[in-house]
């Protein structure tokens, strides 16, 4: 009984215990950045900023609370899972059924899948324009010019985890100090009269009802969640939700800071009909600030942090869409009585993910079409509602139940996943 007692004790002291920052921790702060912030200053501005100013100061108060708290939400069902090393599409099945697991899983890879098809357009068109509009080059044939840029980025991809984390580190640091300046440095062709703009009260509600799913979406960094809680379970055990939660409240403070500080920006520097222009365009917004400004620091640095931001963006998508795909033929494969060789589901993956990715990159769809038909109602279903659900049916979450943060973060779920509807009124 003594044994017991000291035992019990340990764990609560252990479970009571600081947990210092570290370098590891930093990592994954960038890392989980790296992922969200490509969407967030290629896309939010044009659809934020189409609006008006005064919505967009909205925006900026509630996507803190809803990124930091979904992302927290998504990261606590993860972390569980009793068995070794489950990702979230296991940790469903453990919880839920194989049904529910198999649902999930497809639901999961078709949140991500989308945006991954979304860079390979991105990063495709980024370069084409700056090859031709900066450079004053030749187009190179947009089917050439795509598939070296994804095999490029797929490349670090098949090298490993470890090289991926080290390439996106590399790539955010210069991300963010680049970001910073350059939204200081329009500051001067900020113009006075989109604060005088003021929407009815109707067009107020209806713009960041329409935009919740584009900004959901900007600052969406679930893909590598699933790793990362699987990643801090297997080095801090049972304090792995303790940690996660301090990772990502300073993930969250860091994308809104040099997220929206770039955004307010941009939508104080172009008119709502150049932001409407980009749009059409289908360019993403620092590229756009390439072609109008005069100026040769925008010029060539614009199309350099959009690139980085698309490759640091990327890495985080792919990880996240080949490991729901993997679930999917993994859990058919298992149903079936069917062995399963990784090697050669490692490399089928692979090329469909390639031969997919180029093929829309070729055919330049809708960006900002993609996103809200596509990207934030699905990432809503999974990333705000689904953790909730399990909040309230996983006696491991009980202790989380009754919470006002629960309900904010169902509300704005619902809102993401009801956009489209009222859109369509």
């Amino acid at each position: 009984m003594q044994n017991k007692a000291i035992n019990l004790q340990d764990s609560k002291a252990a479970k009571n215990a600081k947990l210092p920052w570290t370098s590891q921790d930093t990592t994954w702060m960038l890392s989980l950045f790296g992922t969200a912030v490509g969407a967030g200053i290629l896309f939010l501005p044009i659809n934020a900023g189409m609006g008006g100013f005064w919505p967009l100061v909205v925006m900026a108060l509630i996507i803190g609370p809803m990124t930091y708290l979904a992302h927290r939400g998504l990261s606590r069902f993860v972390c569980t899972s009793r068995i070794e090393g489950s990702d979230i599409t296991q940790v469903v099945e453990e919880h839920f059924g194989k049904g529910a697991g198999k649902a999930i899983t497809v639901l999961y890879f078709c949140a991500i899948y989308p945006i991954v098809l979304i860079y390979g357009v991105s990063i495709t068109n980024v370069v084409d324009s700056f090859i031709v509009n900066q450079l004053h080059f030749a187009q190179v044939p947009r089917w050439l010019l795509s598939g070296i840029l994804i095999i490029g980025m797929m490349s670090v991809m098949v090298a490993g985890k470890n090289l991926m984390l080290k390439v996106t580190q590399l790539l955010v640091y210069p991300l963010v100090i680049i970001l910073a300046f350059l939204a200081l440095y329009m500051v001067p062709h900020w113009k006075i009269d989109a604060l005088l703009t003021l929407p009815s009260g109707g067009e107020f509600i209806g713009t960041i009802w329409l935009t919740i799913p584009v900004l959901i979406f900007a600052f969406n960094h679930s893909p590598a969640i699933s790793q990362f809680a699987v990643s801090l379970k297997r080095e801090h055990g049972e304090n792995a939700s303790r940690k996660a939660d301090v990772i990502l409240r300073n993930t969250s403070m860091m994308l809104v800071g040099f997220v929206m500080l770039f955004v307010f920006s941009c939508v104080l520097s172009l008119s709502p009909a150049q932001l409407a222009e980009a749009k059409a365009q289908n360019l993403p917004i620092l590229s756009y600030l390439a072609n109008v400004y005069d100026s040769a620091f925008i010029t060539y640095f614009a199309p350099f942090i959009a690139f980085i931001a698309i490759v640091s963006s990327f890495f985080g998508h792919y990880m996240g869409a080949s490991e729901g795909m993997r679930g999917i033929i993994t859990k058919q494969m298992e149903s079936a009585g069917k062995e399963i060789d990784d090697k050669k589901l490692n490399k089928g993956i692979l090329a469909f993910m390639f031969i997919t990715i180029w093929g829309v990159a070729i055919i330049d769809p809708s960006v900002l079409t993609m996103i809200e038909a596509l990207g934030g109602p699905i990432i809503a279903a999974i990333l705000y509602l689904m953790p909730m659900y399990a909040v309230y049916k996983v006696d491991a979450l009980k202790a989380y139940r009754g919470r006002i943060s629960n309900i904010f973060v169902i509300i704005a779920g619902l809102a993401s996943m009801t956009a489209i509807l009222y859109g369509m009124l």
